[in-house]
């Protein structure tokens, strides 16, 4: 059953919780689902379109949003605080102005929070945006899976898997390759895993990266 099903899914109610909390009639529930889309991609988007980030690297460890009647509001937890804005107050307005402009609220109010991740290299999604901009400098695979591996073991994490599939180093053949340091146990529930999926596009083709990350049992 680990294997065959996403371990964030797996695992809600237990060691995982929802990244967006609301409430919605059943008739509006798609509605909702798609202003959560759109108001991530905003953020990405701004974050990519800054200058002093490299392409391809946001950050982000993940965007949490919590909907009231009145009230919008949006956590986000990045690793490197710096890459976002360069002055706090100045940046958060601006990217309010932007989810403004960009997406039509049924509510007027949006609150914006930025929360710093301690070890940004236990987040996966910063790891797989780390994979994906070696991969795109034409490193090694496996030297890059190394060093990623190399960077979560100095967080005190308990094991790390990595995998990547698709046209590596630009073969004519798709294949998959990975790699596991300590243990993943996928099929415990009490054991709290994070996931991502992350896709990296080259030259040569897409690229699927996965990561999971054992940080601690219950």
């Amino acid at each position: 059953m680990g294997q065959k099903i996403n371990p964030l899914g797996f695992r809600l109610g237990t060691t995982q919780s929802h990244h967006s909390f609301w409430f919605a009639q059943p008739k509006k529930f798609s509605v909702g689902l798609q202003e959560d889309v759109k108001i991530r991609n905003c953020i990405k988007n701004y974050v990519q379109k800054n200058k002093r980030i490299p392409s391809g690297f946001e950050g982000i460890a993940r965007i949490g949003i919590k909907k009231r009647i009145d009230l919008i509001q949006i956590i986000i937890y990045i690793g490197f605080p710096n890459l976002l804005i360069e002055g706090r107050t100045q940046g958060i307005a601006e990217l309010q102005i932007n989810l403004q402009k960009e997406i039509h609220f049924e509510n007027p109010r949006i609150n914006i929070t930025l929360t710093k991740v301690e070890k940004p290299y236990r987040q996966p999604n910063i790891l797989a945006e780390y994979i994906a901009l070696q991969l795109k400098n034409r490193v090694s695979f496996r030297k890059a899976m190394k060093k990623a591996i190399e960077l979560t073991e100095q967080t005190d994490t308990k094991g790390i898997q990595v995998q990547i599939a698709g046209r590596i180093d630009g073969k004519e053949i798709a294949r998959v390759e990975w790699i596991r340091e300590g243990r993943v146990p996928l099929q415990t529930i009490r054991a709290k895993i994070d996931h991502c999926s992350y896709t990296i596009r080259t030259i040569y083709g897409v690229l699927g990266v996965k990561i999971w990350i054992f940080v601690d049992e219950d």
